[in-house]
């Protein structure tokens, strides 16, 4: 377990590998628990997810881990399968898609509006993510998505690599969500061009790198979080746009975290 106030958790998206196979790995590099995506093509999918998440749930638990939060579907059954196996949040992100920002906005919490009642009756928490694009992309933004709603019900999930690839200083950005917060994700990014200076006009497209050489800056976030008194989960994303390191990059990122914290 943690020597810090806070519990350390990873998204398994990398890893499509059956669920033993996996908790070992995930135990191997030291982490509290997992956020398990609950999509086509994993070890749990929305048409299997009342059979397969108690058995996630049990196989992640005989090897010392918990399942801290789900990335899947808010329709009632998902719901209800994770109130039933104790899984306290479903993460998900605002995506605006082709809309204006405002209609995008509004499209939004006509969603929320309608999973609203049955997060309430089952008692587990909906995360908002923030992801740079089409998305709401920072805590300004999510701050004002989530006006009205009380974070036991929805609530943001602060990602510092998006949150920094969109300008917003950390020490800011955590002032402006701290009163929603349910999970913090730590990753890291930088912009890189994807043309040659010779072009009429420069394009731009994130790289996703280890947590040291990114926008975001992981000693300032863990320090803020500690001035806060932070003790929730912060969860280390995984997402590296050279894939095939994954696993190496994985467990240097998370050694970095456990020395900030």
């Amino acid at each position: 377990m943690s020597s810090s106030a806070v519990q350390f958790s990873v998204f398994t998206k990398p890893w499509h590998a059956p669920l033993p196979e996996l908790a070992g790995l995930v135990k191997g590099w030291g982490f509290d628990g997992v956020e398990l995506p609950v999509r086509p093509g994993y070890q749990v999918t929305p048409e299997n997810v009342r059979r397969a998440l108690p058995e996630a749930v049990r196989i992640l638990g005989e090897h010392g881990l918990k399942v801290f939060s789900v990335a899947g579907p808010t329709d009632e059954t998902t719901i209800s399968a994770c109130a039933e196996q104790g899984i306290a949040m479903i993460r998900i992100m605002a995506d605006l898609g082709s809309r204006g920002y405002l209609e995008g906005e509004s499209a939004l919490r006509k969603e929320f509006d309608r999973f609203l009642p049955l997060v309430e009756k089952y008692g587990v928490r909906v995360g908002v993510q923030n992801h740079y694009g089409r998305m709401v992309c920072h805590a300004l933004g999510l701050r004002r998505l989530l006006r009205g709603y009380e974070p036991s019900c929805i609530g943001a999930v602060w990602d510092a690599a998006h949150n920094a690839l969109q300008g917003e200083e950390p020490e800011l950005a955590l002032d402006i969500i701290w009163p929603l917060l349910l999970m913090v994700n730590l990753k890291n990014a930088v912009w890189q061009r994807t043309n040659p200076p010779e072009a009429d006009s420069a394009q731009w497209a994130p790289w996703f790198t280890s947590g040291r050489q990114g926008l975001a800056s992981w000693p300032r976030v863990a320090a803020e979080l500690k001035r806060r008194s932070y003790d929730g989960v912060v969860c280390l994303t995984a997402e590296y746009s050279d894939e095939k390191e994954v696993n190496r990059l994985i467990f240097e990122d998370l050694s970095f975290a456990r020395e900030l914290f």
